[in-house]
C-alpha cells in the first residue's frame, strides 16, 4: 500500500495533540482488550508508529482524487462516471481511461497471494450466522463506543454525515456494506460487497481531499481527516472487536471461525488501502493493535454525545409496519439498555445517555448460547441460521430504507 506521513514542524513534533491522550481513562477502557490479548507490556514502538501514521494518507486514493480535481479539458481528468463504470464493468471498459485512473484499478483489481476464497466464504457464511447479534455489537459497541473519543466524530459531524434527519440513513448505508462484505460471492471482483468497499475507498480520499484543503480541519490537533491509523482501528471495529462483542452476548466463537471471519475483513482492510503490516490473521494480534489505539484517543467531544443521541433518539423514527411508536420507543429502550452493558455507567455518562439496566440482555445471551453451541453444530443448522442471519439483515435495512436501498453509487459511508 502506498502511504506518506505529512511533515509537520518542529514544534508541533511527529503527532498529533491528541496522541498524548488521557492514558488512565484509556487503560481503564482498554482492560478487556488487555486481558483478552493477554498483553503484559506496552510496546513503545508501535506507539510510535501508531501516532505518525495519524498524519498517512492512502497515497493511492489521492492520486485519484488528485486527477478528479483536473481542469474539465485535461485528458488525464477521472470523472466519477467513469470511476463508476470501470468499478461495474472494469477498467478495460473506459474509452481512454486516464493513467490514474488504471494505476488505482490495476491495485484493486490484482488479487494478493494469500487471499483464500474458500476461507473469505467461511467467514461471510460465519459473519451471517451471527444473525442480529452482529449489528447489535457493531451499533452499540463498535460504533457509538468508538463516539467516546474525539477525532473521528467531530469529522462526521463536520461532514454532516450523522445529525438529525441523516442518522439512521447513514448508518443504514454502513449496515448495507457490511451485509454486502458477507454475502456469499460478495467479495469476488463482481460481487456487491467488493465494489462497495472500493467505493467507500474512494469517498474516504474524496473526504480527505476536501478537509486538508479546505482549512476547515485541525490537522495538528487530529492528524489528517482519513489516517492510515483511524482506518485500521476502524477495520478492528468489525473484526477484532466483533468478535469479542458476540462473545460477551453468549454467542461461541470457534477458532476456525474467528480465522475465517478475520481473513474476510482482512482482504476488506487491503481493498480499503491500509498498511497491510496492520492487516491480522489473528483476533489476538488485532485486540493487541486495538488497546494500543485505545491507549492514545483523545477524550470525548460534543461531536460524540450529539451523534450518539442522534442514533439512539432515531429508533422512534424508522420505518416499522405496525404499532410504529410503541415499536419505536421499545427499540429506543432496547438500544440504551444493551449500551448499558457494552458501556458501563461511566460510557453513557461520557455520551449524555440516560442510564437503562441492562434487561435487555439476558435473552439474547439465552438465544445466543442455544444458536450457537446446538443450532450451530449441524450443516443443517449452519444453513438455518444463515438463513435467518440474512434476513435479521435485510429487516434492519428496510427499517432505515423501506423499499429503496442505497446503490453502489450513492452509498456514502
Amino acid at each position: 500500500m502506498m502511504t506518506r506521513e505529512l511533515s509537520t514542524d518542529a514544534e508541533a513534533g511527529p503527532y498529533p495533540a491528541r496522541f498524548a491522550g488521557i492514558r488512565p481513562r484509556n487503560e481503564r477502557i482498554g482492560r478487556p482488550l488487555k486481558h483478552f490479548a493477554r498483553i503484559d507490556t506496552v510496546d513503545e514502538e508501535l506507539l510510535d508508529r501508531i501516532g505518525r501514521r495519524m498524519f498517512a494518507r492512502d497515497e493511492l486514493g489521492a492520486s485519484l482524487v488528485h486527477a478528479m480535481r483536473r481542469d474539465r479539458t485535461d485528458p488525464q481528468r477521472v470523472t466519477m462516471r467513469q470511476f463508476h463504470q470501470a468499478l461495474e464493468h472494469g477498467i478495460d471498459t473506459v474509452p481512454d481511461a486516464p493513467e490514474a485512473l488504471r494505476e488505482f484499478f490495476a491495485v484493486v483489481d490484482t488479487v494478493p497471494d494469500w487471499v483464500d476464497f474458500d476461507l473469505l466464504e467461511k467467514g461471510a457464511r460465519a459473519f451471517r450466522r451471527m444473525g442480529r447479534s452482529r449489528n447489535d455489537v457493531l451499533l452499540q459497541l463498535s460504533l457509538i463506543g468508538g463516539y467516546r473519543f474525539g477525532g473521528p466524530p467531530d469529522l462526521l459531524v463536520a461532514t454532516g454525515g450523522l445529525t438529525g434527519s441523516t442518522a439512521m440513513r447513514r448508518l443504514g448505508e454502513t449496515q448495507k456494506w457490511g451485509t454486502a462484505v458477507g454475502e456469499p460471492g460478495g467479495m469476488r471482483r463482481g460481487g456487491e460487497g467488493f465494489k462497495l468497499t472500493v467505493h467507500v475507498r474512494a469517498m474516504h480520499a474524496l473526504v480527505n481531499h476536501r478537509f486538508e484543503t479546505n482549512g476547515r480541519w485541525d490537522v495538528q490537533r487530529w492528524g489528517l481527516p482519513i489516517n492510515q491509523t483511524d482506518q485500521a482501528a476502524t477495520l478492528g471495529l468489525f473484526n477484532g472487536t466483533l468478535l469479542l462483542g458476540v462473545r460477551a452476548l453468549g454467542y461461541r466463537v470457534s477458532r476456525d471461525e474467528s480465522r475465517a471471519v478475520m481473513h474476510l475483513w482482512k482482504y476488506v482492510g487491503w481493498l480499503m488501502g491500509i498498511d497491510e503490516e496492520w492487516l491480522f490473521d489473528s483476533e489476538r494480534q488485532q485486540h493487541r493493535f486495538n488497546y494500543h489505539v485505545v491507549l492514545v484517543q483523545d477524550d470525548v467531544t460534543p461531536a460524540g454525545a450529539d451523534l450518539s443521541r442522534a442514533l439512539v433518539d432515531g429508533q422512534r423514527d424508522l420505518n416499522y409496519r405496525r404499532f410504529p411508536t410503541l415499536r419505536g420507543h421499545y427499540e429506543r429502550l432496547r438500544l440504551l439498555s444493551m449500551l448499558r452493558f457494552f458501556l458501563g455507567a461511566e460510557g453513557l455518562r461520557d455520551l449524555g445517555l440516560p442510564s437503562v439496566p441492562p434487561l435487555a440482555v439476558a435473552p439474547v445471551i439465552a438465544g445466543n448460547v442455544v444458536k450457537s453451541t446446538l443450532i450451530n453444530r449441524t450443516p443443517a443448522g449452519r444453513r438455518f441460521l444463515e438463513r435467518v442471519g440474512d434476513r435479521a439483515a435485510r429487516r434492519e435495512l428496510s427499517l432505515k430504507f423501506g423499499a429503496a436501498e442505497p446503490t453502489v453509487g450513492k452509498l456514502n459511508v
